[in-house]
C-alpha cells in the first residue's frame, strides 16, 4: 500500500473513531439525542435519515476500475450573491456579504459543480466536515442536467 492510500487510511480511521465518540458518552451508554444536537449547535433541528442502498453498479465491475482513480472536486456551497463590480471592488477586512440562504438552512454538496446532496456542517477533532442529510437520486441528478 502507498504512503497516500495508508494516510487516506489513517484519516478515514480517524474519523470513523470520533463519529463513534460522538454517539456514545464516556460510561459507555447511548447519548441523549437533544443532548447531542445542543452540543454540536444544531438545536431544535432533526433529520430523518434512510438506509442507504447500494442501488449502482457493483465497484467489482471492471468497467468501473478504469474511472475509480479519477479525482473529483467535492465542495459544500453555504450560499450565494450578485453584487455588482463597483460594490465587489468596495469589500475589505470585516465586509459582511448577505447570501440567499436562511441561517440553519442545509448546505449544498457539488461534486465537479454539480448538486449531488445537502448537508449540515459538524466538527470532528478541531476539523470541519459534512453531515448528508439527502443524497440525490441519480436519476433526479441527470433531470437538473438537461
Amino acid at each position: 500500500m502507498s504512503d497516500e492510500t495508508e494516510d487516506q487510511q489513517a484519516l478515514a480511521d480517524e474519523w470513523a473513531a470520533a463519529m463513534e465518540e460522538q454517539v456514545t458518552d464516556e460510561g459507555g451508554g447511548a447519548v441523549d439525542p437533544d443532548e447531542l444536537l445542543a452540543a454540536t449547535g444544531a438545536v431544535g433541528t432533526s433529520v430523518e435519515l434512510d438506509e442507504l442502498q447500494d442501488e449502482g453498479t457493483p465497484v467489482s465491475d471492471p468497467k468501473l476500475d478504469v474511472i475509480l482513480d479519477i479525482p473529483v472536486t467535492l465542495s459544500m456551497e453555504v450560499g450565494q450573491t450578485d453584487i455588482p463590480i463597483s460594490n465587489l471592488l468596495q469589500l475589505n477586512q470585516g465586509s459582511v456579504i448577505e447570501l440567499d440562504r436562511v441561517a440553519g438552512e442545509p448546505l449544498d454538496v457539488m461534486v465537479n459543480g454539480t448538486l449531488i446532496a445537502h448537508g449540515e456542517v459538524v466538527v470532528v477533532n478541531d476539523r470541519y466536515g459534512i453531515r448528508l442529510t439527502d443524497v440525490i437520486s441519480p436519476q433526479e441528478r441527470i433531470k437538473r442536467l438537461k
